[in-house]
């Protein structure tokens, strides 16, 4: 159970810097940002090798999402988690009064 949070912790933190880096990445001058003259040279990572890296590391983060995606996902089916909807059900209800005649 343990490991299930720790993964889900590792999920939460990926997803924050895979939005992060695919923020602070450089964009093609295409789309709407090339039609009002966005994109210009002051690019952060407009550098050959910047790019480079950032590409490495926003596919490392998204392979990353994907496993642990795929993992939380075998880890919370084959947990014994049942609904919502099940839980109440399986309540013993009190019985109801009679109504006087």
């Amino acid at each position: 159970m343990i490991i299930y949070y720790l993964i889900v912790t590792l999920h939460f933190i990926v997803c924050a810097a895979l939005i992060v880096i695919v923020l602070l990445q450089a964009g093609k001058s295409g789309g709407m940002a090339g039609l009002f003259g966005g994109g210009g040279s002051d690019q952060i990572f407009s550098a050959p090798s910047g790019m480079a890296f950032i590409k490495k590391v926003t596919v490392a983060c998204a392979v990353i999402f994907m496993v642990t995606s795929l993992t939380l996902t075998l880890m919370s089916s084959r947990m014994s988690m049942q609904s919502v909807i099940n839980q109440v059900s399986n309540i013993p209800m009190a019985a109801t009064p009679q109504q006087p005649k």
